[in-house]
């Protein structure tokens, strides 16, 4: 992965509560959590950037 880069994001309290659960239960931080989530995402829709090496 490249550089990470900042943003503000706006959640559901009570979808924020389930990923902060869900992180925990999985032993990673809710950021960490929130980028696997979406890495999964781009993965399964075969968005998911190509590694430039």
């Amino acid at each position: 992965m490249g550089n990470k880069k900042a943003f503000a994001l706006r959640v559901d309290e009570e979808m924020l509560k389930a990923i902060e659960k869900w992180a925990a239960d999985e032993f990673r931080s809710t950021n960490g959590q929130i980028e696997w989530m979406l890495n999964k995402s781009l993965k399964e829709a075969k968005r998911h950037p190509k590694n430039k090496k």
